[in-house]
């Protein structure tokens, strides 16, 4: 019973956090139009890159073969890293340089440098787990 009540209270708090916070978000951007502007050219930004790390190694599904018949773990360390430059170097040309940032900006560069290369590196492991099936 206890934990029907704290349910049901939680519930209730949950909903009033979620239904203030709305509220006060509608109301900024209504203040403040040009932060909305912002908003939404950083999010255009930042699935357009998502969009380019995600297609990236599979549009040069046939770089993963050859490398692995190459045999050599060098080759293959190349290519992920030439997979992660491209990814690096596409955001900085969409964010416009590498100078002028504040640590918070830097600090979601690097979290999504580090995920790119995971991604990078499962989706390649991936490919020659079927190439080597052929």
């Amino acid at each position: 019973m206890l934990t029907a009540i704290g349910q049901y209270v939680g519930g209730k708090v949950v909903t009033a956090v979620l239904v203030v916070a709305s509220a006060g978000a509608v109301i900024w951007f209504w203040r403040h139009p040009e932060q909305l502007q912002t908003i939404w050219q950083t999010l255009k930004y930042v699935v357009l890159w998502l969009g380019i790390v995600l297609v990236l190694p599979w549009a040069t599904f046939f770089v993963t073969p050859w490398v692995v018949s190459k045999e050599s773990n060098t080759a293959a360390g190349l290519m992920l890293l030439g997979y992660s430059l491209a990814d690096v170097i596409c955001a900085f040309v969409l964010i416009g340089s590498v100078r002028g940032h504040n640590t918070l900006t830097w600090l979601v560069l690097l979290l999504g440098f580090l995920a790119a290369g995971v991604y990078n590196f499962k989706a390649c492991e991936f490919q020659a787990g079927r190439a080597e099936e052929v």
